[in-house]
């Protein structure tokens, strides 16, 4: 987790669903030209850097002069400046706009005392919703084209429309918009000649539309962005965040020798959802064991709403004295949320193909409710509220979050200086979860094997978190021509809230929740409330699922140790070499504590334990997914780099690094979807150690820039980023509930270690018949092209162990100073090309991705025991290659233009 700050303020998206403020709709929160500088700290030894166990990224924005400077802009792009070919893909842009004008401003209000600056922005993005599209029936399925027939989807509109009056929307061809309006307004006051005194306010509205989401955490998943499934717009939703920050700053010389500086703030955000389309059942409905549409209501969208405020404190003071800088400081969070979060509530039902669909639903048009169905659902789900009158299953959450540092900087000699720290932090949580007087009585099993029993509303204790630090920077020569940098010590972040809200939320009181797997019992009905109970009397509900915390779980930490050199060379160049370490002290682990012991095992080369008449400990509780730490995560990275200061208008780096991480888990926001879909080789409890989802992998960058004024009336400026990069890693597993523990896509696959290992059997799919031999043929030759399994046979698949090929793309900017004023007041035009390679040649900047990873779907077992498959086809072909090119946004090149009044 990084920690973002702004101006020393905490600015962090805090319940966890971005990775930073403004990343729920994909918009910066704050103005690119309302900053004045950006630093990144990997691994900052200073321990009033805090509250991360990734990184600590810091904007300072601008302040207003006794000059009265600022500028306005207007940027621009549309669909004839994007690209149409990736490679032998064709890409429609559609309706693809961009628009962005904004403006700032700073001066004085009252000369060398009191000074304003203020910036505006707005911008709106119109693009395609999707890039993948129907298929007619005779195109060749790949890259944008999918397998899903366009008849099947219009027949199926038309079908819910006639016989159910519910919309679905188109499934291709619309546009997903997003719109932001943000402005900062930001006082700076010099009290008197010890004192100055800051005020900052931004504000942030937003919205953004948004895909389905392909978690099978509700339903089977998988619903969009691949050449399998294509789901309907109506079953998208839309996001907003807005953010509403006031923070104060007062710094302080209180003597010759000490300094104090305060930050004082509130900051509210809202990330509630809206949907698409009509309350209405979720519906998957897979094809040869994957999904193959989708329609209804969004699976995470009911009553989504998501609102949370934080007061935060910092203090620092100062103290110089002789070759020691001494620091202590406290920070104070305090953390308040109103989540409400009611998924499944729609009901969600999954059915083996489009024609049991079809059966069930007439069923209900000429029977009503009748039970039994005629088909097997794959998977049913309901959620309901369990208390009386209740409109909305709000979750509410309260953290205080404190800690204290003290430090020495120690100047050992005028080249070498030392940083020894020692910061403490610790969180308090309020009372607010829900107890489950039937659940606290129930026992549970952990990891190893042990019986434990919990209490629902018991959150996480308030366990002190140290973080001794030290670091050193060695000039060597006392000359700034080499030096030594480097550090060990703990970095302590808190988790994501939505960990710990989803315990207040899922108890069993609040609200149940109903799963059936492979039933006839739950035939089709368009009420989504058919298979809630009548009446509820708010005592633990009949069935529900559970989201727990064990009880000495602590807030993540990692140790980190780096060692960095930094070298002056000839012709002003800099070489940079470093290396990173982190283990994890305190990781983030889940596990089932309602999961039972497997009853059995398959036969064959891979005896792997399986569940084959239930895998509830409880009958009644669907899961009880539970949080807790793990301390064998790690991570590494090492970089190289070579800049050329800049010089007579030029400037050059060049950048490789090469890193990777491994964990036991990565988490999601729901606790349920962050076990369930985590891959595993056997035990989904005990998943060991595999490449996480932060995998770094290769990337190389190369930045060249350079200015003169070549016509005499104005600078002209000339930018290159090049990046050459891992896009990401994958994992193989089989297309389907291997093993019997609830998942649909988490378990980990066994690579034949030769022919005789592989157990097929004939099927039909889309006009074609594959034989068992046509099968084994075609899974040799896709083993044998693949460079993960050919090197693995007889093993079981790592999961994030299959590293994607990297991709090259470069960006081109070019501006131009049209006029330039006596007072330095100027207009420029610029025009930046997005991934400029494929502008000189289709073939280049595009990039892969997956065909399926779900190669193997489980059939069962032989007479033996062995497990029995079917090898994944594609259309009227086996699959045969493990990446297809992209045809995507990224794919293409854009083109934007821009116009810039600057003045002073």
């Amino acid at each position: 987790m990084n920690n973002i700050t702004v101006d020393g303020s905490y600015f962090n998206n805090s319940f966890g669903l971005g990775s930073q403020p403004g990343d729920r709709t994909g918009v910066a929160p704050i103005s690119l030209d309302a900053i004045d500088q950006i630093s990144v700290n990997i691994a900052p030894y200073d321990v009033r850097q805090g509250n991360f166990t990734g990184a600590g990224v810091n904007t300072v924005t601008r302040s207003g002069t006794n000059n009265v400077e600022g500028s306005a802009y207007y940027f621009f792009r549309n669909q004839d400046n994007v690209g149409t070919q990736a490679g032998d893909n064709t890409f429609d842009p559609g309706e693809f706009k961009y628009r962005q004008v904004g403006f700032r401003v700073g001066g004085p209000i009252i000369k060398d005392k009191l000074f304003f600056f203020a910036s505006f922005e707005d911008e709106k993005t119109t693009e395609p919703g999707t890039n993948f599209r129907a298929n007619s029936g005779s195109e060749p399925i790949g890259g944008n084209t999918t397998r899903v027939l366009a008849s099947d989807l219009t027949e199926l509109s038309n079908f819910l429309r006639t016989n159910f009056g519910y919309e679905t929307g188109p499934f291709q061809g619309y546009d997903h918009s997003t719109e932001a309006t943000k402005f900062l307004i930001k006082l700076d006051y010099n009290i008197n000649d010890k004192n100055k005194l800051s005020v900052r306010y931004n504000h942030l509205d937003s919205f953004t539309d948004v895909l389905a989401s392909n978690s099978s955490s509700l339903g089977f998943g998988g619903r969009r962005s691949s050449v399998n499934a294509l789901n309907f717009q109506n079953t998208n939703y839309q996001i907003l965040e807005n953010i509403r920050s006031i923070i104060g700053e007062l710094n302080t010389r209180i003597s010759s020798s000490m300094t104090n500086n305060l930050i004082v703030g509130y900051t509210y955000q809202d990330e509630s959802r809206a949907s698409r389309g009509d309350f209405f059942p979720l519906v998957d409905i897979l094809k040869d064991g994957s999904t193959y549409t989708s329609f209804g209501f969004e699976p995470f969208t009911p009553s989504n709403e998501l609102r949370y405020g934080t007061f935060q404190l910092q203090n620092n003071l100062q103290l110089f004295k002789g070759k020691h800088t001494y620091t202590g400081g406290i920070t104070f969070q305090s953390y308040e949320s109103e989540n409400v979060f009611f998924p499944g509530s729609q009901s969600a039902y999954v059915y083996n193909s489009l024609e049991d669909f079809y059966t069930d639903a007439n069923n209900f048009l000429a029977n009503g409710n009748s039970v039994p169905s005629e088909v097997e659902l794959r998977r049913f789900q309901v959620r309901y509220s369990n208390i009386p009158g209740q409109e909305k299953p709000v979750q509410p959450l309260k953290v205080t979050y404190a800690g204290a540092y003290i430090q020495d900087e120690i100047a050992v000699r005028n080249n070498l200086n030392l940083t020894l720290g020692l910061r403490a932090d610790v969180p308090f949580f309020g009372e607010t979860g829900f107890r489950n007087s039937e659940a606290e009585n129930l026992t549970f099993r952990n990891p190893a094997g042990e019986a434990v029993k919990f209490q629902t509303e018991k959150l996480p204790d308030p366990n002190i978190l140290w973080s001794p630090r030290a670091g050193f920077n060695w000039d060597v020569y006392n000359n700034k021509t080499l030096q030594v940098r480097g550090g060990t010590g703990i970095f302590t972040g808190p988790p994501a809230y939505v960990w710990i809200s989803n315990q207040i939320g899922n108890n069993g009181v609040l609200t149940g929740f109903d799963r059936l797997d492979n039933t006839t019992e739950r035939p089709f009905n368009p009420d989504p409330d058919a298979y809630k109970p009548s009446t509820v009397t708010g005592a633990p509900a009949s069935r529900y699922e559970l989201a727990l915390t064990e009880p000495d779980f602590k807030f993540p930490q990692v140790w980190r140790t780096n060692i960095a050199v930094d070298k002056q060379l000839p012709f002003g160049i800099t070489a940079t070499a470093e290396f990173i370490y982190n283990k994890d002290v305190n990781g983030v682990s889940y596990y089932n504590a309602n999961l039972s012991q497997p009853n059995t095992a398959y036969a064959g080369p891979d005896p792997r334990p399986r569940w084959t008449q239930g895998n509830r400990i409880n009958s009644n509780i669907d899961n009880a997914v539970t949080l807790s730490n793990q301390a064998i995560g790690n991570s590494w990275v090492a970089s190289f780099s070579l800049e050329k200061a800049l010089s007579k208008g030029f400037y050059a780096k060049a950048f490789y690094s090469y890193g990777e991480a491994r964990n036991t888990i990565d988490p999601g926001s729901i606790a349920f979807g962050s076990w369930n879909n985590n891959q595993h080789s056997g035990d989904p409890n005990n998943p060991g150690l595999g490449f996480s989802g932060n995998f770094l992998g290769h990337r190389a960058v190369a930045v060249l820039n350079y200015t003169k004024d070549i016509f005499s009336f104005g600078n002209t400026s000339f930018s290159l980023f090049w990046e050459g990069r891992t896009i990401g890693t994958g994992s193989y597993v089989y297309g389907g509930d291997y093993n019997g523990d609830g998942g649909f896509s988490n378990d980990l696959i066994y690579i034949p270690a030769n022919r005789s290992e592989m157990n097929f059997e004939e099927y039909s799919s889309s006009g074609s018949t594959f034989t068992v031999a046509d099968q084994v043929a075609a899974f040799e030759a896709y083993i044998a092209q693949d460079k993960y399994l050919s090197a693995n046979r007889g093993r079981i698949a790592e999961r994030g162990a299959v590293i994607m090929p990297m991709v090259f793309r470069a960006d081109f900017s070019a501006s131009q100073t049209l006029f330039t004023t006596n007072k330095n007041s100027f207009l420029e035009f610029r025009v930046d090309i997005l991934n400029v390679g494929n502008l000189l040649n289709t073939d280049w900047g595009t990039g892969k991705t997956f065909t399926d990873t779900r190669i193997l779907i489980p059939r069962g077992t032989d007479a033996s025991g062995a497990p029995v498959f079917r090898l994944r086809n594609v259309g009227p072909d086996l699959i045969s290659d493990t990446y297809q090119p992209t045809g995507g946004i990224g794919d293409v090149y854009r083109v934007q233009f821009g116009l810039r009044f600057t003045f002073n």
